[in-house]
């Protein structure tokens, strides 16, 4: 459960949402795309409560649709409204992008995990989203599985895509962020640049979350 919550997100950047279990965390990921609705408060994007069309989120369990992997990818963008040439375009630069276009004609439920993430992933990035929502997307992936997942973020967020991610990694949001939000039992602990956060969180709660995690 979320409790007062007020932070912004810079947009173009890589936000990552940190904190122990139950923190909230995985609902503010989904208040912020719409999956779930706040019982109070407000969601705005600039000075508009309207949420952009331009937004794509990813979970730590894939949910991908009894097709191929092309077939995935496709079924998102005629959502979409995109369909025909400029569909398949997009079908065959993402795929290649996360290294998947050789296995375009295979059913996405036989891939390995790291292969339907980085499907997942893929479906995204066809979408050319503005906003990518992460959950935990590297959780259960051995650590080159991982690794190829934070290059294919990294890679959507050189297009301009702002990133707002979740993990228990602090490695990884080490290697990643541009900046921290630290949640405790539903409310913002702190909420600065990840350097800053690293080397000397402003928060004591935010001090004792690194010194436990470091054990």
């Amino acid at each position: 459960m979320l409790d007062d919550v007020d932070a912004t997100i810079a947009p173009r950047s890589r936000t990552f949402i940190l904190g122990a279990n139950g923190a909230g965390k995985s609902t503010l990921l989904r208040v912020l795309h719409g999956l779930v609705a706040p019982t109070g408060g407000t969601v705005t994007w600039g000075r508009s409560a309207v949420r952009p069309r331009g937004q794509a989120m990813v979970f730590q369990r894939p949910v991908l649709l009894r097709r191929s992997a092309a077939g995935n990818l496709r079924h998102a963008l005629a959502l979409a409204g995109i369909r025909g040439t400029e569909a398949q375009h997009r079908i065959d630069r993402a795929l290649a992008s996360v290294g998947l276009a050789s296995i375009a004609d295979r059913s996405a439920r036989v891939l390995s995990g790291g292969e339907q993430q980085r499907l997942a992933l893929a479906r995204a990035w066809a979408l050319a989203p503005e906003v990518l929502f992460l959950d935990e997307p590297t959780a259960s992936l051995d650590p080159p599985s991982a690794r190829a997942v934070e290059a294919i973020v990294n890679d959507i967020h050189a297009l301009a895509t702002t990133i707002v991610m979740t993990t228990h990694q602090l490695a990884q949001a080490k290697r990643l962020a541009d900046s921290v939000l630290l949640l405790q039992e539903g409310r913002v602990a702190e909420h600065t640049d990840a350097a800053t956060f690293f080397r000397e969180p402003r928060s004591a709660y935010g001090r004792a979350f690194l010194e436990g995690e470091r054990l």
